[in-house]
């Protein structure tokens, strides 16, 4: 592309902000607008449901770029835009200030937004969900020593947000349909751990329960179950998996299936569009089939190769997925792709929560995850991209060194 050019990034997050990074790195000193649709500077999101959830700290090292970078680059920061309606065949976007941009490249990093219920009551004051900084600061003034406080669902954010509200001093129940929370994503073994841990520290886990409904009038009094019980609460946090935010593609007529579907280099159905980050369901070199990552990682470093390709440069990305959590005095990173009926290897001790998980197809490592230990993901990821049978004892045993297995 050259000087006269325009580009249009539509999405105000990480991998926005990431994103018109990368294109002025990369070269590019045409045109470039960014459409965040929140009032605030784009920003990473884990620190809304850890630190700034728990502290009210973290934000200011959360935001990418300060004001006068978006400047200084020559970035046309829009904040508190949406896109509204994307015409393909004439290359304009329309926002929600009523204006119509041209471009001549279009990069969507539009992300993912919360699942909700579709239940009796879930209109109510008080049942949250969290994917914003507000969303963050309702949860923080609801999560009080004392208060009822009922977390739907035990993914990652139900459980990370049932530790804010324990750490807190609330009373905290966290409901899960499954028999154990993590299920499908770590299998028994694994989703066991967490599940102990919250219950060692006072959370009323139930799981294998059918949520039916919120009750109250105006604000949220409780959370109804199948059977009738109702659980007292003084707020809600449905936690229950998010959704690609595709409704511009979708509207506009790109293909799109759990995400916008894009080739290896983040290009669309339109060749002129492309896409980044949570939306993105993208072909990776090291899957049989494409990928769709919801993951901080992605969003941070994804946006350089698709930007490389906007510009017709050299775009190989291969980085693996990675993810991490904390909660209580549990730290946690997971790197990699598996099903939760693969095999499992453990090294370390379960009991002490100080050890490396590893799940195996045809005897290969596809996935590790290290709980309280330290500096292994590069030795991880080694294994993982080897591709090779490893000895599942010497996988085991701490005193074979990782990168000797690989």
């Amino acid at each position: 592309m050259d000087d006269n050019s325009t580009i249009v990034v539509v999405g105000g997050g990480l991998a926005g902000a990431k994103a018109v990074e990368a294109l002025r790195d990369k070269g590019f000193r045409g045109q470039l607008t960014l459409l965040a649709g929140e009032d605030l500077l784009p920003y990473e999101r884990p620190p809304l449901s850890k630190d700034y959830l728990q502290k009210g700290e973290g934000l200011d090292d959360a935001t990418v770029h300060a004001r006068e970078w978006y400047s200084d680059n020559d970035v046309d920061l829009r904040l508190g835009v949406r896109a509204t309606e994307l015409d393909l065949a004439d290359r304009v976007v329309t926002t929600s200030a009523g204006e119509e941009l041209s471009y001549d490249a279009l990069l969507l990093a539009t992300g993912a937004q919360p699942r909700h219920l579709d239940l009796p009551g879930a209109d109510l004051d008080g049942v949250l969900s969290l994917r914003t900084v507000s969303d963050s600061d309702d949860l923080r003034d609801a999560f009080r020593a004392g208060r009822d406080i009922v977390i739907v669902g035990g993914g990652w954010i139900g459980l990370e947000t049932a530790a804010a509200a324990s750490n807190a001093g609330a009373k905290v129940t966290v409901l899960e349909s499954l028999e154990l929370p993590l299920l499908k994503v770590l299998g028994p073994k694994l989703a066991q751990v967490f599940a102990d841990l919250h219950r060692e520290h006072g959370v009323d886990l139930r799981t294998g329960v059918q949520v039916e409904g919120f009750e109250g009038t105006g604000d949220v009094t409780g959370v109804r179950l199948a059977g009738g019980e109702v659980i007292p609460a003084d707020a809600v946090v449905v936690g229950v998996g998010a959704a690609p935010d595709v409704s511009l593609a979708q509207g506009a007529g790109l293909e799109v299936d759990d995400g916008i579907v894009t080739d290896a280099e983040g290009r669309t159905s339109d060749p002129n569009v492309f896409a980044v980050g949570d939306v993105a369901r993208f072909t990776h070199p090291h899957y049989p089939e494409p990928i769709r990552v919801e993951h901080w990682a992605n969003a941070l470093d994804h946006p350089a190769a698709v930007a490389a390709a906007m510009l017709g440069q050299d775009a190989t990305w291969d980085e693996l997925p990675y993810f991490y959590t904390d909660q209580y005095d549990l730290g946690m990173e997971y790197v990699g792709l598996a099903d939760p009926d693969d095999e499992v290897v453990i090294r370390g001790d379960l009991d002490k929560r100080e050890f490396i998980a590893f799940w195996l197809q045809d005897g290969k490592v596809v996935a590790g995850m290290n709980v309280n230990v330290w500096d292994v993901v590069d030795d991880v990821k080694a294994l993982i991209r080897s591709g090779k049978q490893v000895d599942r004892a010497r996988l085991a045993d701490p005193d074979v060194p990782l990168d000797a297995l690989a």
